[in-house]
């Protein structure tokens, strides 16, 4: 561990050096081996640092062996993790340069750890079919990814892609332009789970900053409601202390940089194993948490990460519950709402009788760029098979005045992917203003080499993904 104040000082830091030969769905991995000592209040595993920049520079590369520890998707893939190396992890070593620039008072945590290499045994079971959003053809796909990373979490090699330079006519800037921060809904299975162990806040307090610092100004978080009300009281319970209390920290540190944050509960409309269906609980439920930040103008209210398997007018019913409950606290931030998903389920009936009485809610839709739209492989259909999917969304967008929001999206970083991306941002702000917003999935520490991972300094997406497909449209 690292410990001492921080003060422009180069430290030299030992990590373990091992190899992984397969991935199995049991716990993320702890960055960098460390341990899970308390070193700020709802964050763990980092040295202490006192600024929102800190500049890396890694000497050499290395990987280490977790026992990882991954929670069931419901995709029901199962991946095996072996410890081959764990026994012999400090027989050798890799060194780490840290340049660590603390030049404000603000507190910043950051792990210090090489680069992971995984090699992945395929799994054999398959992801959900792509699923008609609010569109009225098979565009605007939506699919669950396993979390921690999916089956497909093969390292991406370096690409010599180029992204289109330019997007041509009337673009209309995102308003909320961000990434999510994936954690605290891990290990699912296991509730309501062990911090640091089980499940983790998206501390990374520098990567927020990382994030802000570039333009960007919206952070998805993801929650699991099994921790956040306890299934002894239900969805109608009070809120969990300690959960909340890291949910909150979270929330009001990037509010305090400016920023908007998107809170949503990441269980698909099930709870506690059963598909929830009480509109009068879901208005509860949303009433006692948006009772907690009315007066914080920066929180956005995501009412349920892609629903699926359950009807489309079940579904709207229970968005409109949501919506009920949160403004029935005075609360006036803006709302997002998400259809069911992975199957053609009628969304864009159902969703015209939304109502809002501040006519500030969005229609949140995810999209992903490979074959079946389930965002598990780092292949996309084409180059421009982003600004196809998502033609129809607009077109319906526009016709019924509802505005959009992407809540997901990512892709490998190759050719095709990143001009993808790239494609998809640019179609939405050609839309003259019907997409409001967008959000790369994902950044959070314990990603390791997932394709799709935007955690900086080093997640596979953060070197040419970011500034050539995203940061254009900032």
């Amino acid at each position: 561990m690292i410990s001492g104040k921080c003060s422009d000082v180069l430290i030299m830091i030992n990590a373990s050096k091992g190899s992984v030969s397969s991935i199995s769905r049991s716990r993320p991995p702890r960055p960098g081996g460390f341990s899970s000592q308390r070193l700020t209040p709802g964050f763990y595993g980092r040295p202490p640092c006192t600024s929102d920049r800190t500049s890396y520079k890694m000497t050499s590369a290395s990987s280490l062996s977790h026992h990882l520890k991954f929670p069931q998707g419901n995709s029901g893939s199962n991946l095996r993790l072996t410890r081959a190396a764990v026994m012999r992890s400090f027989s050798s070593f890799v060194s780490l340069a840290i340049l660590l620039s603390c030049a404000t008072a603000r507190p910043c945590t950051q792990y210090v750890y090489p680069s992971e290499s995984y090699s992945v045994a395929e799994s054999t079971s398959s992801m959900p079919s792509s699923f008609q959003s609010l569109s009225t053809s098979s565009v605007a796909t939506q699919g669950q990814r396993p979390h921690p990373p999916p089956s497909t979490l093969s390292t991406t090699s370096p690409s010599t892609s180029t992204a289109p330079v330019t997007c041509s006519g009337d673009l209309t800037k995102f308003t909320y332009f961000g990434v999510n921060e994936a954690g605290a809904e891990f290990g699912n299975t296991n509730i309501p789970g062990t911090l640091g162990t089980d499940y983790i806040f998206p501390e990374e307090r520098c990567a927020f900053g990382y994030f802000v610092d570039l333009g960007f100004n919206f952070f998805r978080v993801p929650f699991l409601m099994e921790r956040l009300v306890s299934p002894a009281t239900g969805i109608t319970g009070e809120l969990d202390e300690d959960y909340f209390g890291l949910l909150n920290d979270t929330v009001n540190y990037i509010t305090s940089k400016g920023a908007s944050v998107a809170i949503e509960p990441h269980n698909f409309m099930i709870y506690d194993g059963s598909t929830l269906s009480s509109a009068s609980e879901y208005v509860a439920l949303w009433t006692n948490l948006a009772n907690e930040y009315v007066s914080n103008p920066n929180v956005i209210f995501d009412l349920m990460n892609e629903p699926h398997d359950i009807a489309a007018t079940t579904v709207a019913e229970m968005m409109q519950a949501g919506i009920d409950g949160v403004r029935s606290t005075g609360a006036t931030q803006l709302i997002l709402v998400e259809g069911t998903s992975w199957t053609t389920s009628g969304n864009s009936d159902a969703f015209a009788t939304i109502t809002d009485t501040l006519d500030n809610t969005a229609i949140e839709m995810h999209q992903y760029l490979d074959s079946d739209g389930s965002g598990t492989s780092e292949t996309c259909v084409s180059s421009t098979i982003g600004a196809e999917r998502i033609a129809d969304a607009t077109a319906w967008l526009q016709e019924t005045g509802f505005k959009g929001f992407l809540g997901e999206i990512g892709a490998g970083s190759n050719d095709d992917c990143i001009a993808a991306v790239y494609g998809t941002m640019c179609a939405m702000q050609q839309a003259g203003g019907s997409w409001i917003g967008a959000a790369y999935w994902a950044a959070g520490p314990w990603w390791g080499d997932y394709f799709q991972s935007i955690e900086p300094p080093s997640g596979a997406s953060v070197s040419e993904m970011l500034p050539q497909a995203l940061e254009p449209f900032l």
